[in-house]
């Protein structure tokens, strides 16, 4: 199914006379792994049937589970916002949003948030301030301490594990090496920093007897922050529990890596700082260059198999390869800040 091709009921949910609340606007946005449509003051967001390895969305008990797993996991952060798991139904040959007749599709209900104050736009305008790093500290310090961290969570933390998500990168990417984004070099030299960390089995058992592995939010950067009167952090992983039990370290090594892509190596620093000192972790420094490392990498891994879809046009190509370069390149210069 392309991008331009959409399941009914999706095109039903673009009928403003389909809802019962006022709707000034209706749009639809697609990722890879949903459908989001925006109706007036509210957001909902419905799963494809995909399988991708790391998640599996492919029958609807599944997608079910998944969107309340998403409504239960994102309410830690941001209560207000997740309302509701909605049923889509048919009857008669008409969609509602009930359960009266045959069930269709689930999905979950959102409170709209203002795009303006989205934090990836507010830093595209160059309009971010420490004090907005500031209430991102204050919304996450307790966030951490009161998320679970039990002995099968803090399994997480160990080195083996780790490197699964770590290593796995490197073979997914190798057939790109040598590429526009991607050097042999790069290859080598973050791969190797990566093992060689991932070596010192201290280092992570250190961090689990300091209580630091929990269920975190797992996809912590600008896209997924909300700089409203109230910090929203929003959209966390529910779909696969090794991306989401981690150090916390690797939740906002996620953000400080973020803050240097756009340059903002400052402001990366500071939240790093201020982040340390407000949840008395001041051997979370220690770890910080090595889940930059990997979260910058993954987000190269990311552009390459976006600029490598066949769906995609040349433009959008073109520009996600010079992300993905970008990345690498941030990748490389953890590995070497951090020798």
């Amino acid at each position: 199914m392309s991008a331009q091709q959409v399941p009914d009921f999706i095109v039903a949910l673009q009928d403003p006379g389909f809802w019962d609340h006022p709707v000034d606007e209706i749009k639809l946005v697609q990722t890879h792994i949903s459908y989001v449509v925006i109706a007036g003051e509210f957001v909902y967001k419905f799963k494809k049937p995909v399988d991708f390895g790391f998640l599996d969305f492919t029958t609807l008990e599944k997608r079910a589970y998944y969107c309340q797993r998403e409504l239960e996991l994102n309410r830690r952060l941001c209560p207000d916002i997740y309302l509701d798991l909605v049923t889509l139904s048919r009857r008669d040959g008409r969609y509602r949003l009930d359960t009266i007749g045959d069930v269709v599709e689930y999905g979950v209900k959102m409170v709209r948030m203002p795009e303006e104050r989205m934090m990836s736009r507010v830093i595209a305008a160059g309009a971010l301030e420490r004090r907005h790093l500031d209430a991102v500290v204050d919304k996450l310090v307790p966030f951490y301490a009161a998320a679970a961290g039990d002995e099968a969570i803090q399994v997480f933390g160990r080195a083996d594990a780790v490197g699964v998500n770590v290593l796995e990168n490197f073979q997914q990417t190798e057939s790109f090496v040598d590429g526009p984004a991607l050097s042999r070099e790069q290859f080598e030299r973050i791969g190797a920093y990566a093992r060689a960390v991932l070596a010192d089995t201290k280092r992570f058992d250190d961090r689990i007897a300091d209580g630091r592995i929990r269920d975190c939010h797992g996809d912590l950067y600008s896209a997924n922050i909300c700089l409203d009167e109230q910090v929203q952090i929003f959209d966390c992983i529910e779909f696969n529990e090794r991306f989401r039990y981690s150090d916390v370290a690797a939740d906002v090594a996620f953000l400080a890596m973020d803050l240097d892509y756009h340059g903002l190596d400052e402001e990366a620093n500071y939240f790093l700082d201020r982040f340390a000192t407000a949840s008395a972790d001041p051997n979370l420094l220690r770890q910080i260059a090595f889940y930059q490392c990997y979260r910058a990498y993954v987000r190269g891994k990311i552009g390459l198999f976006t600029a490598a879809d066949p769906a995609v046009d040349a433009t959008t190509a073109a520009t996600c390869t010079e992300q993905a370069k970008r990345y690498f390149q941030l990748a490389d210069r953890y590995a070497a800040e951090s020798k």
